[in-house]
């Protein structure tokens, strides 16, 4: 049997990805960024076992941290004829996507204002 170093989140990752939750982001997405934010590179089974997800959440938070542009893949071709495994690495540090992050809530904020706004026009208008 071999021994396999693999490293997992922490306190401090565990209050960052409650205050991201907290905040409206998926959970599995929070801890996915977090794991992978920590590296260069790692490989998804790495990501698996490092926060405690199964393949297919690992595979749903990495499409649309994808989607979003934080992060990129690239599979490496392994000997013989089995699947590549998928390696992940960020293109965007994690204090910039913190700064997205909290575009997007505080624009989501505004239009709640404004929502809010309209509808005390209408009710104080009848």
């Amino acid at each position: 049997m071999k021994q396999k170093n693999v490293y997992v989140l922490d306190n401090d990752d565990g209050k960052a990805i409650q205050l991201f939750v907290r905040l409206g982001m998926p959970k599995n997405l929070a801890k996915t960024l977090l794991y992978v934010s920590q590296f260069d590179e790692c490989k998804c089974a790495d990501v698996e076992q490092g926060t405690d997800m199964r393949q297919p959440e690992v595979s749903v938070a990495m499409q649309e941290l994808r989607r979003r542009g934080w992060i990129k893949k690239r599979d490496l071709k392994t000997e013989g004829k089995g699947r590549p495994v998928h390696i992940y690495k960020t293109t965007t540090d994690l204090s910039e996507i913190l700064k997205i992050f909290e575009q997007e809530k505080l624009k989501e904020v505004e239009n709640v204002k404004n929502d809010i706004s309209v509808l005390k026009d209408i009710i104080q208008n009848r």
